[in-house]
């Protein structure tokens, strides 16, 4: 069965859809089936993707509140094997409806566990807040993937995000894990991005991946094309990072495969090599 994994923070603009996209794509082009679930009303998974919300029939939304079968919903990516639950601005009166409905928390859960056995990876992109959509993403998820940006405020919103795990654990999913936190937005030319990792590292140790992702110009342009980094600029920062983080997470789970980017480059070799100054000034953190 399946991995079903919540990219969570209730702190906007850290990278959790960043890091959805490209995570998922990097692990569909290292032969994983993946399905992604676009939870947040703004959408931003389903553009990055290159879809088209306006021409969509079926949401997310019709799945959790209309009684649609998932698989209705689904649609296919432009990478093989990753597939994606669309969002609709519909999505921003659920947290409405769900709190009359019946088994709100566990509305997600319900409807995904018919197909979860056939993906080896479910992520959920969850909206920055922690209302009923995030508790249906926590309820229906093993785990939790923590993007945090390399800014002394993303501090503080991850120990109110650890402190409602806590709750989640105690009254709904107890056995939902942490998958692993990353670093995001991380710049090399400031001490602030340095000292806020450390600090991280200090707390959550080894929940925190080696991986770093940097600051990417490739990495903010690739979803005004509607593409994941991996088809808009492979050989990119950005691209190298994720990649690595993908590989990263596979190699955690014993599942190890090599990741062939459409343009045939190595996008880990980059990593290991220092693509530049400041990916080694990263990975060296990372070390």
């Amino acid at each position: 069965m399946g991995q079903t994994i919540a990219c969570a923070n209730q702190k906007g603009g850290v990278g959790k859809t960043t890091t959805v996209v490209n995570l998922s794509a990097f692990l569909a082009l290292a032969g994983e089936r993946v399905l992604v679930l676009d939870l947040d009303p703004q959408g931003n998974a389903t553009s990055g993707f290159g879809i088209d919300r306006s021409a969509l029939g079926l949401t997310l939304y019709d799945a959790i509140l209309g009684g649609a079968a998932l698989g209705d919903v689904i649609v296919h990516t432009a990478i093989e094997g990753c597939d994606l639950a669309p969002a609709s601005v519909s999505l921003a009166g659920a947290e409405v409806e769900l709190a009359s409905a019946d088994q709100r928390e566990r509305r997600l859960h319900r409807v995904l566990a018919p197909i979860v056995a056939s993906y080896d990876y479910v992520l959920i992109d969850c909206p920055p807040s922690l209302g009923l959509l995030t508790v249906n993403a926590l309820t229906a998820a093993g785990s939790v993937l923590i993007p945090t940006q390399c800014e002394y405020y993303a501090l503080e919103g991850l120990s109110q995000l650890m402190a409602t795990l806590n709750l989640v654990r105690d009254n709904l999913q107890p056995t939902l894990g942490i998958k692993g936190v990353v670093l995001t937005m991380f710049d090399g030319r400031t001490n602030l991005s340095a000292d806020v990792a450390a600090e991280v590292r200090r707390h959550l140790g080894s929940a925190v991946f080696d991986t770093v992702i940097p600051r990417s110009v490739r990495l903010s342009e690739a979803p005004s094309f509607g593409l994941p980094i991996a088809l808009y600029r492979g050989d990119s920062r950005g691209a190298i990072a994720y990649a690595a983080l993908a590989q990263e997470l596979l190699r955690r789970d014993g599942r190890t495969h090599p990741i062939a980017v459409p343009d045939g480059t190595d996008p880990v070799a980059g990593v290991v090599a220092g693509a530049d100054g400041r990916d080694a000034a990263a990975a060296a953190l990372a070390r």
